[in-house]
């Protein structure tokens, strides 16, 4: 497959900003610029990226290069790209795809930094692209997640992710084209671990800001997170995933920077409702979407559908959308019958 000289990214908020930022800082075969667009769906939100050269509403502090072009139109956007990154949230991304139709191209590689569950279907990423778009052609599609904050991206801190593709040569080459100096990739095949990890993972990080929010310590909050991965492992697996990817970036990496971390939008969320706080009020007061809020729903529903037991996800679930108090729902999962570890 020949360099990307173009790359289109679909979603301008914070993730969908650094990715452009990461992307545009290659150079093309020639070492000549590449260009990467960045679309967003609010030409008022493009025309301020336009104009000030920057993101100042999700990602500020980070001046946009010359060959990195905001644009709200998605002929524009997607006009010779060899690589599509998108990165909206998982409930706008159906709508997004059959928006983008007209204008894909079978020679296109996508790569979903997307992670969440489609709430209705229950669908994956990947399969929510295949849904969409197999009447035309298979999509090259590529799954990216791993333990990755925007801001910390965007800074050039060094950071190490996963590409995940159904065939090998896709995810190769985003590896390839995607690469940077301080933004490391590594390739996997297994698409479902990826992608249940990283969705799964919201679901965690919210329960472990809540214990947070509640005023419990470390021993608690991590004890949470290793009995949390326990519960994405048996879900994963049950998918089809392989157990080794939730020991890696994209599970094990993934969950403790979500969970743990102060700049993690699902964490924010549960410490909030730990202490105290109400729902809609949290998320009316965010900029950024928490993708775990909605993503509880569908992992719980997919947990009941497969008979896997994920007495987090079903504690958070009766948190967010059956009004159960967090404190008794915590204690319910820290109070469960003692058993052996595996």
């Amino acid at each position: 497959m020949t360099p990307a000289q173009r790359i289109a990214v679909i979603g301008a908020g914070s993730w969908g900003t650094a990715l452009a930022l990461v992307a545009a800082s290659r150079p093309a075969s020639d070492q000549s610029p590449r260009v990467v667009t960045l679309w967003g769906h609010r030409p008022e939100h493009i025309a301020a990226l336009v104009e000030r050269r920057e993101n100042q509403s999700y990602l500020p502090g980070f001046q946009f290069p010359d060959n990195l072009l905001p644009t709200a139109d998605l002929s524009v956007a997607l006009e010779g790209a060899q690589i599509v990154l998108l990165v909206a949230p998982s409930h706008v991304t159906r709508a997004l795809l059959v928006a983008m139709r007209p204008h894909i191209a079978p020679t296109m590689v996508f790569v979903s930094a997307t992670k969440g569950i489609e709430t209705d279907t229950l669908m994956r990423m990947s399969e929510v692209a295949l849904d969409v778009w197999h009447d035309r052609f298979e999509p090259r599609y590529v799954a990216l997640s791993g333990p990755n904050f925007a801001y910390e991206v965007a800074k050039g801190d060094p950071t190490a992710t996963v590409v995940a593709a159904f065939a090998p040569r896709w995810g190769e080459y985003v590896q390839n084209e995607m690469s940077a100096p301080n933004f490391r990739l590594y390739y996997n095949q297994d698409i479902t671990g990826v992608e249940v990890a990283g969705a799964t993972k919201n679901v965690i990080a919210i329960a472990a800001g809540v214990m947070v929010g509640l005023g419990f310590g470390h021993n608690t909050v991590v004890t949470l997170i290793t009995r949390g991965l326990a519960e994405i492992t048996r879900l994963a697996v049950t998918l089809g995933a392989r157990v080794e990817t939730m020991s890696g970036l994209a599970g094990v990496g993934d969950l403790f920077l979500t969970a743990t971390g102060t700049l993690s939008r699902n964490r924010y969320v549960g410490v909030e409702l730990g202490k105290g706080r109400q729902l809609q009020d949290i998320l009316a007061g965010m900029t950024n979407v928490a993708e775990g809020v909605k993503t509880t729903k569908a992992i719980h529903a997919l947990a009941q559908k497969h008979g896997v037991d994920m007495p987090m996800t079903r504690g958070m679930y009766q948190v967010l959308y059956e009004g159960r108090s967090v404190r008794d729902a915590m204690a319910e999962v820290m109070g469960r019958p003692l058993r052996r570890e595996y």
